[in-house]
């Protein structure tokens, strides 16, 4: 499918770049690149097998301008384990929580691009792009310890990382919400934290004025009444914890051949 325009004016543009791992067994996933007057932050990249392709993609969107910002929401290898590739190749720089600045260089960082890694403090942060400001927002537990989202004010997205994070459809966009819940609910339930968590995150994202929920798996949200119903279905869902009552010790079956 062709690369999808989220936004698009004079200076501004945000473009979600398609779909890389459609012939992998790897987990779908959505690449987000945001130029503003000829600089560029991609979003959670991705890994090795769709490095050449999704670089390819981005330096085209580019036209001659440059990469400025590389964004990792969080520590998972499926937003930074080609991570190294980028910072080799361009003068970018990398942004992600501060509990991780110290784990990602695991994958592979080498020596002569880790000080282009940069901590975001946990109550996030303001990062120039071009002409604008983009807001790095606290979304910690949601799902990992040390969790960040972009809201981009001029497109009015907000990019959630896994948070809206939908598996098993194709659509670019959410048309049926309710329709849409089965492909959400179990990933929600298992990998968020808890309904509190969520609660503390819906407070924040009601302060925003949002056009769209960017996740970086599956269905964006469009629309502002899309938006709202994103918003009350995760502040009322029971997950994480929530749902943990105890351990049992495993059973004693043969294990499967």
């Amino acid at each position: 499918m062709p690369n999808t325009i989220l936004f698009e004016s004079e200076t501004h543009k945000n473009v979600l770049l398609e779909d890389f791992n459609s012939a992998s067994i790897a987990v779908q996933a959505n690449q987000h690149v945001i130029v503003d007057n000829k600089e560029a932050m991609i979003l959670d990249p991705g890994g090795h097998k769709i490095y050449n392709q999704v670089f390819s993609e981005t330096m085209s969107l580019l036209n001659g301008g440059r990469l400025r910002h590389l964004f990792l929401s969080h520590q998972d290898p499926d937003i930074v384990a080609a991570a190294n590739g980028w910072l080799m190749t361009t003068d970018a720089e990398a942004w992600c929580s501060a509990l991780w600045t110290r784990f990602v260089p695991h994958f592979g960082l080498d020596h002569l691009v880790a000080d282009r890694l940069h901590p975001v403090p946990d109550e996030g942060m303001y990062l120039p792009l071009g002409g604008c400001e983009l807001a790095l927002l606290p979304a910690h537990f949601l799902h990992s310890c040390g969790n960040i989202q972009v809201y981009d004010p001029i497109a009015k997205i907000l990019y959630t990382g896994d948070l809206g994070a939908s598996i098993g459809n194709d659509d670019i966009y959410v048309d049926d919400f309710d329709a849409h819940v089965q492909y959400m609910d179990g990933f929600h339930r298992r990998y968020m934290a808890s309904k509190r968590v969520l609660q503390t995150w819906a407070a924040m994202a009601r302060q925003l004025d949002i056009e769209i929920i960017a996740p970086q798996h599956g269905g964006l949200f469009k629309g502002k009444a899309m938006v709202e119903r994103f918003v009350e279905w995760v502040s009322e869902l029971e997950c994480g914890i929530d749902l943990m009552t105890r351990f049992e010790l495993p059973s004693r079956k043969s294990p499967a051949a």
